[in-house]
């Protein structure tokens, strides 16, 4: 299954409380039930601004509605051609 990146552009993300990130990953939860199960969310990493996705989907146009449907933004959709770590330099 292919990987993604997903950028999200939101103002101020960095400062939001424990209870709203806990209300917005339950809505994006039921839209990728909605969704059929297809799209699995694997995790996503929060900076001052933006949010850093990482996604399992078939393709980028699911993930394009789950954002339509959620009410997020996906400012880039990015495919995961290759995963490399400091490990990486040992090989």
């Amino acid at each position: 299954m292919p990987r993604y990146v997903i950028e999200r552009e939101i103002p101020d993300v960095g400062t939001w409380s424990s209870e709203q990130f806990k209300d917005v990953s339950g809505l994006s939860c039921q839209v990728l039930d909605d969704l059929g199960g297809s799209v699995s969310w694997v995790h996503s990493y929060v900076t001052g601004d933006k949010i850093y996705c990482v996604y399992d989907s078939p393709n980028a146009e699911l993930i394009l509605e789950h954002a339509q449907k959620g009410g997020f933004p996906a400012n880039s959709i990015s495919e995961v051609v290759r995963m490399i770590s400091p490990a990486t330099a040992e090989s």
